[in-house]
C-alpha cells in the first residue's frame, strides 16, 4: 500500500509518498508561494532533488503539478497505485478524536470549525478539495493535530470561564502537535522497552512552534497549547502565555484593533518580539554577546522549565523527558540550559552526550532522550490503520 501525505498551508503544499510495506519514503517535496508569480517547487526522489520557479495560481493547480511529478518520475503509473491520501488537519474540535475518512459531510463539519483555527483549517480544507477535484475515487483521510489530546481530563482542558462558553461555543483547551507527540510516544516506548500503555513521559516538541505534553500511560493528560496554538511556551513569533488583561489594555488604552492584537501576538511576539530573530541558531550564537538575545533565550528556556516542573508535579514519577522538533533535536546548548537547574527534580544532563539518543548523566533519576519526530509518517500510519478496519 502507498499513502500520499499532504500538509496544505495557506500558500504551500508539502507532501511525502510512503510505501507502507516498509514505511519508506518514495519521494517528497514542497510547493511554496502558491498564488504568486514566483511559486517554487522542490521535488526529491532518492538522492536527487530538483527545483524550479513558475506561476501556480491555486492549490488545484499545485496538486495537478504534484501528480504530474509522480507520473513523470515513474513512481506511479496510475492513481490506482495510491491506497489513500492522508491529510494533516490542524483542528478537529470535539467532533474528531481520531483519524477520519473524508466525505462531504466531514468537509462541511470541518468548515464549521474554521473559527477555531482560522489560520490553518481553511488551507487544510483547500488541499482536500483540490484532491477531490482531481479524482473522486481516491480515498482521503483526515488526521488531526488535536486528536491525541482528547484523552485529557476535564480538569486539564476546561478553562475557568462561564460554562455556556464551553457548552455552546466550544471554548476549551484542545492542544496541538498531536501527531508529533503521538509518534514520539510510540517510538519512546519502543526505545525504552516499555508498552505504550505503561509509558509516562514529558514530550517537548520544540521548533518555531513549540509545545509540551504530559503523557501518562501512553495518553495525553495535559499540554501547553490551548484552544489555539498561541497559548503555552514562548515560540518563534507567538507570545505563549500572557496576562489576558494585556489584550484589554492594548485595545482600550492603546487603541489597537482586535485584528492588530491578533497579528501582534501571533506574528510579532515570542522570540521575534524579544530580540528581532526567531532562528534559534542565531539566537544562541548572539546571546553570548548581546543582552536582547540573551534575554530571549532565557525567557524561552525559563518558560519550558516551569512547564516541566508543573507536569512532573501532577504526574509523579516519569520515565523520561523527550526532546524533539528542530530545536529539541539539534540545539544541544538549549537542551542543556533547559535541564540545568532541574537537578533537584532528578533531571541531570550529560553535556558530553550531544549526539546520543540518551543524554542524561549517570546521576540522573530521569532518562533524557532526543528522538526525531516524523509527523508525516505518523499521518501515513494512522491512515493505513483506519483503512485496514473499514
Amino acid at each position: 500500500m502507498r499513502v500520499l501525505v499532504i500538509n496544505s498551508g495557506s500558500s504551500s503544499l508539502k507532501f511525502k509518498l510512503f510505501s507502507m510495506q516498509d514505511e519508506s519514503v518514495l519521494c517528497s517535496g514542497l510547493i511554496e508561494r502558491i498564488g504568486t508569480d514566483e511559486s517554487n517547487i522542490t521535488f526529491s526522489l532518492k538522492e536527487h532533488t530538483q527545483s524550479k520557479t513558475l506561476h501556480i495560481k491555486d492549490h488545484d493547480e499545485a496538486l495537478n503539478i504534484l501528480f504530474d511529478l509522480l507520473f513523470d518520475s515513474g513512481i506511479i503509473v496510475t492513481l490506482d497505485e495510491l491506497g489513500a491520501v492522508g491529510h494533516r488537519v490542524v483542528h478537529g474540535g470535539e467532533s474528531y478524536t481520531q483519524a477520519t475518512l473524508i466525505d462531504e459531510d466531514v468537509l462541511v463539519k470541518l468548515e464549521s470549525l474554521i473559527p477555531l483555527a482560522p489560520l490553518h483549517n481553511p488551507a487544510n480544507i483547500a488541499g482536500i478539495r483540490a484532491v477531490t477535484a482531481h479524482t473522486k475515487e481516491l480515498r482521503q483521510v483526515a488526521v488531526f493535530d488535536t486528536a491525541f489530546h482528547h484523552s485529557m481530563p476535564a480538569k486539564a482542558y476546561r478553562y475557568a470561564l462561564p460554562r455556556e462558553l464551553y457548552e455552546k461555543d466550544g471554548i476549551r483547551r484542545y492542544g496541538f502537535h498531536g501527531t508529533s507527540h503521538a509518534y514520539i510516544t510510540k517510538v519512546a516506548a519502543g526505545y525504552l522497552n516499555k508498552e505504550v500503555s505503561d509509558l509516562n513521559i514529558i514530550s517537548l516538541h520544540l521548533g518555531n512552534g513549540a509545545s509540551i505534553c504530559a503523557v501518562r500511560e501512553g495518553k495525553s493528560v495535559d499540554t501547553s497549547m490551548g484552544m489555539t496554538p498561541l497559548e503555552g511556551l514562548v515560540m518563534g513569533s507567538r507570545s505563549g502565555d500572557i496576562d489576558p488583561s494585556i489584550i484589554v489594555y492594548l485595545h482600550q488604552l492603546k487603541g489597537y484593533s482586535i485584528e492588530k492584537i491578533d497579528h501582534l501576538l501571533n506574528y510579532e511576539s515570542g522570540l521575534i518580539g524579544l530580540c528581532g530573530e526567531n532562528d534559534m541558531r542565531t539566537i544562541v550564537k548572539k546571546a553570548k554577546i548581546d543582552e536582547d538575545y540573551r534575554l530571549a533565550l532565557d525567557v524561552f528556556v525559563y518558560r519550558i522549565q516551569k512547564y516541566i516542573g508543573a507536569y512532573m508535579a501532577v504526574m509523579g514519577k516519569i520515565d523520561a523527558i523527550v526532546f524533539t522538533g528542530g530545536i529539541g533535536e539539534h540545539a544541544s546548548e538549549v537542551r542543556e540550559k533547559i535541564c540545568h537547574g532541574l537537578e533537584g527534580l532528578g533531571v541531570v544532563i550529560d553535556p558530553d552526550a550531544k549526539e546520543k539518543v540518551e543524554i542524561q548523566s549517570v546521576e540522573s533519576a530521569v532518562r533524557i532522550c532526543v528522538i526525531p519526530t516524523d509527523e508525516e509518517l505518523e499521518i501515513a500510519l494512522q491512515t493505513k490503520a483506519l483503512l485496514s478496519v473499514i
